[in-house]
C-alpha cells in the first residue's frame, strides 16, 4: 500500500501509519500497533458465513480481514471508524463493505436500517479510555443494533472486562473471557457480551 500524507512524513507500512495516528489522537486510537493475528482469532470467534457484523474502531482493518476470512460476506459487514484517515484506507482496502467516518455513540443513527438485526458487533473500541457516561452510550447503542441472541465482543489491555458491574447490570449483560492474546502488543483480553435474557 503506498503511503499517504498524514501531515507529516510519508509512510508506507500499516504499523508506521496506525503508529503515527496513534501519536496524533491517542485518547481515540487507543493502540500502538494494528491488531496481532492471535487477537484476530479471538474477537472473530463465532462468526461465520451469513452472520450480520457491525466492527467498530476498525483503525486499519486488521481485525475487518480477520472478519471476511471467517466467511462474513462483505455486504454483511458494516465498519464505523471515527478516524478519517483510516476510514479511507478501509474504503480503499474493502470497498464491498459499508464504512461510515462517524462516531459510535451514534451508531444506531449511522446504522439507522439494521437495528435490531445485527449477530456481532466487534469492537476495537478502546473503552478503558473512555468517561463511564460515553461508555454507557457506545453500550447502549451497540445493544440497540443487536438481534436476540446477538453479542459484543470487546478486547482491553487491562486484563478485567472494560465494561465493569454496574453498566452490566443496568443493561442485563454477562461477561464470558473468550481468551488472551498473550503475543499481542501489548498483550489483550476478549470478552463476550452478552444479554442475560437470551
Amino acid at each position: 500500500m503506498d503511503g499517504q500524507d498524514l501531515g507529516g512524513p510519508r509512510v508506507a507500512t500499516e504499523p508506521a501509519r496506525f503508529f503515527l495516528n496513534w501519536l496524533q489522537n491517542p485518547l481515540t486510537v487507543g493502540a500502538v500497533a494494528p491488531s496481532g493475528r492471535e487477537l484476530a482469532r479471538l474477537m472473530t470467534a463465532g462468526l461465520s458465513s451469513g452472520a450480520r457484523v457491525v466492527e467498530l474502531g476498525a483503525g486499519t482493518g486488521t481485525l475487518t480481514q480477520a472478519i471476511l476470512e471467517r466467511g462474513v460476506h462483505a455486504s454483511d459487514l458494516h465498519i464505523i471508524e471515527q478516524n478519517e484517515d483510516f476510514a479511507s484506507i478501509l474504503r480503499g482496502r474493502f470497498p464491498s463493505c459499508e464504512v461510515v467516518a462517524g462516531d459510535a455513540e451514534h451508531l444506531a443513527r449511522h446504522l439507522h436500517g439494521l437495528r435490531g438485526s445485527v449477530d456481532f458487533v466487534i469492537s476495537g473500541l478502546p473503552l478503558l479510555l473512555f468517561t463511564a457516561a460515553r461508555k454507557a452510550r457506545v453500550l447502549q447503542q451497540a445493544l440497540t443494533m443487536l438481534a436476540r441472541g446477538g453479542c459484543i465482543h470487546q478486547f482491553t489491555y487491562g486484563g478485567r472486562c472494560s465494561v465493569g458491574r454496574a453498566l452490566l447490570a443496568r443493561y442485563g449483560l454477562r461477561a464470558s473471557l473468550l481468551g488472551v492474546a498473550a503475543l499481542n502488543i501489548p498483550p489483550a483480553f476478549v470478552y463476550r457480551l452478552s444479554r442475560t435474557n437470551d
